[in-house]
């Protein structure tokens, strides 16, 4: 599976190799990390990209993706799929950037592009999570489309879905009431 390229970024499909040197904090062979890279919550994303590996096989094209920057070809972050799609077509994502990152539109660039892409693909409904006090995760998930979903004591949930077919139609979204 290729890159997906979007306007600044370059989101690159892990291989499992590629994750188990970054879940061991080892840069593969001409990568390039820009400083702060990978954070835990990278390294907790690899982990769990190998776990699905070794229990289900490659998830494919539902893994995991390195954020990296077009104009530098830094890696800033992560983003991706926990798991493929399930019986109903849902899948669940989650991304990341290093602080110094932060604040500049990655984020959402970073996930418009994965909701496209799982919607090409034939996925019904995006779900993400961000912790109540994550007020910038939540500003990136209702900014690429995703609406919230309701909470629990720990996090706040959001979900985008769509109906018809994934060719020529516009999503479904349900926008939150204000």
């Amino acid at each position: 599976m290729g890159d997906l390229v979007t306007a600044r970024l370059v989101l690159h499909p892990m291989t499992g190799g590629e994750a188990e040197r970054l879940a061991a904090g080892e840069p593969p062979r001409g990568a390039r990390w820009a400083p702060g890279y990978p954070t835990r919550g990278d390294v907790a994303a690899a982990e769990r990209f190998l776990r699905t590996l070794a229990d289900t096989g490659d998830p494919h094209p539902f893994g995991t993706y390195e954020i990296r920057r077009r104009e530098d070809g830094l890696a800033i972050g992560g983003a991706g799929y926990h798991g493929p799609a399930d019986e109903e077509g849902r899948v669940t994502i989650g991304y990341g950037l290093i602080p110094s990152a932060r604040g500049r539109g990655y984020a959402s660039e970073a996930l418009r592009a994965l909701l496209l892409f799982a919607r090409a693909h034939g996925v019904t409904c995006v779900r993400g999570d961000a912790d109540h006090d994550n007020t910038a995760s939540h500003h990136v998930m209702t900014a690429a489309g995703m609406r919230p979903a309701g909470e629990d004591e720990r996090v706040r949930y959001f979900e985008i879905t769509w109906t018809g077919t994934a060719t020529g139609r516009r999503p479904a979204i349900a926008r939150p009431r204000r």
